[in-house]
């Protein structure tokens, strides 16, 4: 989620070290480092994670689950603010994490009509997922309810980055022995351009309801 990071979060010398001198250490360490970057540009993160599994130097089922730990973490702790948002110091914050009036009151409607269409775009477009978990909270969805959703969604999403980064760390991973920074500029690069290719579409997406409104 939910959102940056300008440095993917396997740093050239840890791949240095990963590459060289793949110790339990050294893993540990990156793995924590995709987790944290996870949480704050999940998808760039999680695609260089997958790229760094593709070349060999991660499990990529490790780099699955760490970035899907994280993605529910970020997601639990927005959907609790959102429980509390009712409290006069919680409210807001709320505000200032997006979750404005207007926004409030759709995403609250659209909660109680259908909560899995609000999980699954919270989850396609990273920009409007804070909001949207803090509604999802501020609605008194069920906690079990909540997570069988966005871990379900989180799953499907996070297998899909990490499939990409794979391929990605495959094709580049004999360069590795010259250049072993390859894969994470690689591997940030195509996540870069997963968001702005996605970005470009809500535009668009936008762009036609806006017509369509005025027609």
């Amino acid at each position: 989620m939910a959102s940056a990071v300008t440095v993917a979060s396997p740093v050239p010398d840890d791949v240095l070290g990963l590459a060289f001198g793949p110790g339990a250490g050294t893993v540990g360490v990156v793995l924590a480092a995709i987790a944290v970057g996870v949480v704050l540009e999940g998808p760039v993160v999680t695609v260089v994670g997958g790229s760094l599994a593709g070349a060999g130097l991660l499990d990529w089922w490790a780099v699955w689950l760490v970035a899907l730990a994280a993605d529910v973490v970020s997601d639990t702790v927005f959907y609790l603010i959102g429980r509390g948002g009712r409290r006069p110091r919680v409210a807001p914050l709320l505000l200032r994490l997006g979750l404005t009036a207007r926004r409030r009151e759709a995403l609250r409607a659209k909660v109680g009509q259908n909560l899995g269409q609000v999980v699954v775009g919270a989850k396609l477009v990273d920009l409007g997922a804070i909001p949207a978990f803090l509604a999802i909270g501020l609605a008194g969805v069920g906690f079990p309810r909540f997570l069988a959703w966005t871990s379900g969604v989180a799953a499907v999403r996070v297998a899909v980055l990490v499939g990409i980064g794979v391929w990605v760390g495959g094709r580049f991973a004999s360069e590795l022995a010259d250049r072993p920074w390859i894969i994470v500029a690689v591997g940030a690069g195509t996540g870069l351009v997963l968001m702005a290719g996605r970005a470009l579409w809500m535009r668009a997406a936008a762009s036609r309801k806006e017509n369509a409104c005025a027609s």
